[in-house]
């Protein structure tokens, strides 16, 4: 493994800046080794109509990754006193919105994707994230409450805690949560008490018919090779599951404010961080966040990812050598490409 003196910035900002053109990835990267920035691009276009590049500070939308935040302000609910992890959510939560849901579910599983309440975009069985808007207008879409007739009258998929399996519901159900016993608005929550203290001024969670200046516009290929904009693909406001717009700069804190105990408590943040339950091979999932192990059980990496029509999000953080990696791009494949390439190069484990 290279030491922070070995590694060589010209030839990382060359491997990054190659993979960009090989793929057309649209977005920016950065890499940094606990404060200092040893490369930061970015490539491609912000807004196809004004002709605007993406840029270092530009705001990208990171889809999936936005669970990582829910996980969080859930968690810091849970360090004041307000429902412990094995609470049943219906407890908290009206039951009579999920008449078919199981009464034994908790909140630990909700955050671990092991709950078996059925999801309303179903990744073992959709592939069209798209089509769900055709009976139901994504721009109704503004609050977790809002989500609810998607899934809350459908029966269990299998008994709580029976296996993992990667479920948007769940995390609905926990900014209704964090609602229910904050008194506030899921957003306003979260960027009131994560993003404010880790000081990610750049970050929020915008709807997409009011974007805010220096923000990446979503774009999906057609098959007459144009480039469309994501606003009738995605939810206008994210509802617990997904819906973050954030800058690479900003990721880094968030990893920071994390690790630091800036968020949560050193018992509580290890929690958030501990291998709860398998996904496959050497992948196992904590509270939002993906975990890959090497030999010996050795944590190689803490990551998030996030996809959506118009969007592809990598980001994560390797423990052994303090090193964090951030992928946004405005299109809905090419951050995944552009992680594997950095890796390969640095290496991380």
């Amino acid at each position: 493994m290279k030491s922070a003196h070995q590694i060589n910035k010209d030839k990382l900002v060359q491997i990054i800046s190659e993979e960009a053109r090989r793929t057309g990835f649209s977005g920016v990267v950065q890499v940094t080794e606990r404060e200092h920035v040893l490369a930061a691009a970015a490539f491609g276009i912000a807004n196809i109509g004004d002709v605007r590049l993406n840029q270092a500070h530009t705001r990208f939308a990171i889809a999936s990754g936005s669970k990582l935040f829910t996980a969080i302000a859930v968690c810091q609910l849970a360090e004041q006193g307000l429902f412990s992890f094995d609470a049943k959510i219906l407890d908290i939560l009206p039951k009579q919105e999920f008449p078919l849901f199981d009464p034994a579910i908790t909140v630990h599983q909700l955050l671990t994707h092991s709950s078996g309440i059925p999801d309303y975009f179903d990744e073992e069985e959709m592939e069209d994230f798209a089509a769900l808007w055709k009976e139901t207008p994504m721009y109704t879409l503004r609050r977790p409450g809002d989500f609810l007739p998607l899934f809350a009258g459908l029966p269990m998929k299998f008994a709580p805690g029976g296996r993992f399996h990667y479920n948007n519901a769940g995390y609905i159900m926990l900014a209704m949560l964090v609602e229910a016993v904050s008194g506030q608005p899921f957003t306003e929550y979260v960027e009131q008490h994560i993003f404010l203290p880790c000081g990610m001024k750049d970050s929020g969670y915008f709807a997409l018919d009011a974007l805010p200046a220096h923000t990446a516009q979503g774009y999906i290929d057609s098959s007459n090779g144009k480039k469309t904009s994501n606003i009738y693909s995605i939810p206008v406001v994210g509802g617990g599951d997904g819906g973050a717009f954030v800058t690479a700069a900003d990721m880094h804190k968030l990893w920071s404010g994390l690790l630091e105990h800036k968020l949560l408590q050193a018992e509580t943040t290890a929690l958030l961080l501990t291998p709860h339950i398998y996904e496959r091979k050497d992948s196992y999932y904590g509270y939002g966040v993906w975990i890959q192990s090497g030999p010996s059980e050795k944590v190689l990496k803490y990551h998030i990812m996030g996809y959506d029509p118009g969007i592809s999000f990598h980001s994560a953080y390797y423990p052994e050598r303090s090193l964090t990696i951030t992928a946004l791009c405005n299109k809905s494949n090419g951050a995944y490409q552009m992680m594997s390439a950095m890796e390969d190069y640095l290496p991380v484990g």
